[in-house]
């Protein structure tokens, strides 16, 4: 299958990588005048967490800068531009012009609605768009959240789906458009308490990254939390836990933080965070990804 990949940042190499592993030609394309670079530098980063061959992925992998031309003869197009909507419109406006009129459009925004981003194009083209949203980095993690548009077509979804499931992810189609998705939305809320919890001064950012990893992180791997209290409420279920330790839940939800993002907050969390990890961003990726393969091989055989 003819992929191209609209971005050769993080995300866009990402799938790069995992596409090429699945023996599919991928062709990356990108405005910036590092592009080879990028691309080359970004498959040998990713490829040993997948136990591949990087030389053996570089063979499958082209680049374009042109993106007309990019995607003159792709199956599917799949976007990882900035996030900003008149970027993404302006990107599908190109795309949906030049690649063939049946090829799968897909964006892999952060929380751009697909209605939005389809707003002024034509029906044919905007029938084809639907969002399909990673987790970063995808060739790893298996959730792709499929949010169709208000005039995204059922084909379009079940295509989407499909083509997913044949890279190993695992697509949750979701029922309403909603800002940032579900995965997102559910991050944003948990580091908006983590942010107010170092703030105030109850834990460094490393000490919550120990919370979560010893408590929460390896709980939600096996089970999300509708699960995790069904089980927590014992033979009773859910409808136990929520009747016995619901009330004390309710009262913390109201004394929740609401920390804002100022030149402060920031620099103090940049900072905290710095010195704890440091900066080294290829040590840190890799050991980050090597812990969630293992993570994921061991669900697998579970």
């Amino acid at each position: 299958m003819r992929i191209t990949e609209i971005g050769a940042g993080t995300i866009g190499v990402s799938w790069t990588v995992l596409h090429a592993a699945h023996g599919h030609e991928v062709t990356v394309t990108d405005p910036r005048p590092d592009l080879d670079e990028a691309v080359r530098d970004g498959v040998r980063r990713f490829a040993p967490s997948i136990g591949a061959d990087a030389d053996d992925l570089l063979s499958r992998v082209r680049t374009d800068p042109d993106l007309a031309s990019a995607v003159g003869k792709a199956e599917i197009v799949q976007e990882q531009g900035p996030e900003r909507l008149a970027v993404k419109q302006e990107i599908f406006t190109t795309a949906g012009a030049a690649a063939p009129a049946d090829a799968l459009l897909l964006t892999s925004t952060s929380g751009i609605v697909a209605s939005d981003i389809a707003a002024d194009l034509g029906a044919d083209v905007a029938a084809r768009l639907v969002v399909a949203h990673p987790f970063n980095p995808p060739h790893l993690l298996p959730l792709v959240e499929i949010v169709a548009g208000a005039r995204t077509a059922a084909e379009t979804v079940e295509r989407a789906a499909t083509f997913l499931r044949s890279v190993g992810r695992d697509p949750v189609v979701e029922h309403l458009e909603v800002s940032g998705f579900v995965a997102n939305r559910l991050q944003s809320a948990l580091f908006r308490e983590a942010v107010s919890l170092v703030r105030r001064g109850v834990v460094s950012p490393e000490e919550l990254d120990r919370v979560v990893t010893g408590s929460l992180g390896p709980r939600w791997a096996t089970g999300g939390p509708f699960l995790s209290f069904h089980l927590g409420g014992g033979a009773g279920g859910l409808r136990h836990m929520l009747t016995h330790l619901g009330p004390g839940m309710e009262r913390r939800w109201a004394d929740l933080g609401h920390p804002t993002l100022d030149d402060a907050t920031v620099e103090a969390l940049v900072t905290s965070t710095e010195a704890a990890y440091g900066d080294d961003y290829d040590a840190l990726t890799h050991d980050r990804d090597r812990a969630q393969a293992a993570v994921l091989s061991a669900r697998e055989e579970s």
